[in-house]
């Protein structure tokens, strides 16, 4: 409800012209106050993707509401504000989920590009020579993780500090592309959504990604596993 207030808010605001704007005083907290709710809420509007919406209704509901007139109850607006974001966000996914299966269908055409029964894809850009891991053992890398679109999400290699971790305490991606990999050997790895957040957000990684990780495995860790302890 406090979102729906607030929206209403803003759009008493855009009613403002630019050069009344100009003309506005801060004079007291009060205004500052005032003027900070109206930033950000407008900051809200801009990140729930809604558009196309007709400017003199909005305002026009605004002063209805204001004046205990209005011909749609707040309980019923807000309810039409959720549906609308979240048919936004929707679409969104779908969009992105459809980027990320045209984009491994293309990318498991290259040469050197290997797809396993999971859909996870890896290609080998420097064979090691030392230990695989599996899945209960202890690994140190180094990174780089990006988006298809090129965004860089995650990096040790930024950082120029190797992780380490243990192999069944990642995304599934990880836990099955490094199980491909020697001690000394680099690979790239394309993971489904599927294998990593799947339709979660976290960070700059947007729901339905594909990931892609350039991957060293600079050294594994031998953990026995419970089932083999005498």
């Amino acid at each position: 409800m406090l979102k729906y207030i607030l929206i209403l808010s803003l759009t008493v605001c855009t009613a403002i012209s630019v050069s009344a704007q100009k003309k506005i005083k801060l004079k007291s907290h009060q205004d500052s106050l005032s003027y900070a709710l109206g930033v950000s809420v407008a900051e809200t509007i801009k990140k729930s993707g809604i558009t196309g919406y007709n400017a003199e209704i909005v305002m026009a509901a605004v002063k209805a509401q204001l004046e205990g007139k209005a011909i749609m109850d707040a309980s019923g607006a807000n309810k039409m504000y959720q549906d609308e974001t979240k048919r936004i966000n929707d679409e969104k996914q779908k969009q992105a989920k459809k980027a990320g299966q045209d984009f491994l269908a293309e990318n498991g055409k290259k040469p050197g590009v290997m797809t396993t029964s999971t859909g996870l894809q890896y290609k080998i850009t420097q064979e090691g020579t030392g230990a695989s891991p599996d899945a209960n053992d202890r690994v140190t890398v180094h990174y780089h993780g990006t988006l298809i679109d090129g965004t860089v999400f995650d990096s040790s290699v930024e950082r120029n500090q190797p992780a380490t971790f243990g192999l069944n305490q990642v995304i599934p991606g990880w836990t099955e592309g490094l199980q491909t990999m020697k001690e000394g050997g680099k690979t790239t790895f394309y993971i489904p959504s599927e294998l990593a957040y799947g339709s979660r957000a976290t960070g700059k990684i947007q729901p339905h990604s594909v990931l892609i990780f350039d991957v060293e495995l600079k050294s594994v860790e031998k953990v026995e596993s419970p089932g083999n302890k005498k």
